[in-house]
């Protein structure tokens, strides 16, 4: 049996920039973020990125290749005290030229405002270069003051390519595997299962290997299919979801059953939520978004509903928030559902990049100056509140997209009275 005292992703953890798996549009050749890294002047810096993309290994690659002191704090379980005695062992290790410390804190997103103010003052100064990883956007998560003294870096999910590229060095080169033979006929389950963290990735591949070893009685020879990872995964997932991985999966659970309108699950899975410790912020952040992307016009009160919870439970301490979460999910949930908003904008979008800058058409630019009304700005504008109803016929939209329909209302009954307004007023302009 395979009992190795450190799990296979710690133990397959990159050492050097080079071995470094993904982000090539950071720390690819000549990316920027590789430029400041060779350079040694290393900023101080956000990554804000999905768990297992190698946010904390790219912290520990910079701090070894300068040979600087590295100290790692987790916001999950570190104060204002913690700080502060890290910056003082910090100040102590400062001689002369030597290069300030690296300061890393995982989930800097759930330190509180004082938490973050206590930063300040030595990045400012320099006592330390803060590295700091997030899963939440940090302009809304980490205080402006701190923001503006951080260079942010977006992190991507590792693609197929980089998922394979970690399998296979781990049977060839980790110590505890590569004694083993190990043959993968299929790759499938794996890579589903890691959905681009590549912590997911090298766990299950150890719970798997494990299992498979134990049943052929310690052989050495381990064949790996889909069936065989889906079953022995799913048996031994608790064994490696202690930190919290299930955070993605739990939160994709709670938005499929809000948006297939079935409040018992959503209210379950937001119930898993809340036992497990979650941000009730990054919850009610979730719910706005759902609110016009799932529900938009079909019930314009749910975006008012979602912001409403937002912005209480801001106001609401813990547990009680709860109950303001719980009564959003429920409105939202039970809303007929329409993404006709989001789809307009989707194919706005996608019309903007296909034609490219088209003119606006003369009537309706701006005219502040005689010599643009001279030129036709401006001229035969139809000012809508002097026509009856308030509408008249104008042309909006460039000519070369004249009549292009990018708003489709859905069959839900605030939308069909949309349809039907429309009609009314664009006639045989749109073909409502």
């Amino acid at each position: 049996m395979i009992k190795p005292n450190v799990p296979l992703a710690e133990r397959m953890r990159p050492q050097t920039l080079d071995d470094y798996v993904g982000q090539e549009h950071l720390v690819g050749q000549g990316a920027v973020l590789r430029r400041f890294i060779e350079s040694g002047n290393i900023p101080s810096m956000l990554f804000w990125g999905p768990p297992g993309v190698g946010k904390t290994t790219l912290a520990r690659v910079i701090a070894r290749r300068h040979e600087r002191p590295f100290y790692t704090l987790s916001a999950v379980h570190s104060g204002v005290k913690d700080v502060r005695e890290t910056i003082e062992k910090a100040k102590k290790q400062q001689f002369f030229d030597r290069p300030n410390a690296i300061l890393f804190i995982d989930e800097i997103h759930r330190f509180n405002k004082s938490q973050q103010d206590s930063l300040l003052g030595s990045v400012e100064q320099g006592v330390i270069t803060l590295i700091g990883a997030t899963t939440e956007n940090p302009s809304f998560e980490v205080i402006s003051p701190l923001l503006s003294r951080c260079q942010t870096y977006i992190m991507k999910p590792l693609e197929k390519e980089h998922l394979l590229l970690l399998l296979n060095r781990a049977l060839e080169e980790d110590t505890v595997l590569k004694e083993l033979d190990i043959v993968v006929e299929e790759d499938e389950a794996l890579l589903r299962y890691s959905g681009g963290d590549a912590r997911k990735l090298f766990n299950a591949l150890e719970i798997t290997v494990t299992a498979l070893q134990g049943e052929e009685k310690n052989k050495k020879k381990v064949v790996i299919t889909n069936e065989a990872v889906l079953e022995k995964v799913q048996e031994n997932l608790a064994l490696y979801d202690k930190g919290g991985e299930q955070h993605y999966d739990i939160i994709s659970a709670f938005i499929k059953s809000v948006r297939g309108s079935d409040p018992n699950a959503a209210v379950y899975w937001l119930a898993r939520m809340v036992e497990g410790g979650e941000d009730p912020k990054f919850i009610a952040r979730r719910l706005v978004i759902l609110a016009a992307e799932d529900i938009g016009l079909a019930n314009p009160n749910a975006l008012l509903m979602a912001n409403a919870a937002f912005d209480a439970i801001h106001r609401i301490g813990w547990p009680e928030s709860r109950i303001i979460l719980s009564e959003a999910t429920i409105y939202l949930a039970t809303s007929p559902k329409s993404n006709a908003a989001y789809m307009a904008i989707e194919n706005a979008q996608s019309l903007v990049r296909k034609t490219g800058d088209l003119p606006v058409p003369l009537n309706i630019r701006n005219a502040p100056t005689g010599l643009m009304k001279e030129l036709g700005y401006g001229k035969d504008y139809k000012y809508a509140h002097s026509y009856e109803g308030n509408f008249t016929p104008e042309e909006f939209l460039p000519p070369e997209i004249r009549g292009k329909i990018l708003y489709d209302p859905q069959d839900n009954t605030r939308e069909k009275e949309l349809r039907e307004r429309l009609k009314k007023w664009w006639k045989e302009m749109y073909g409502y």
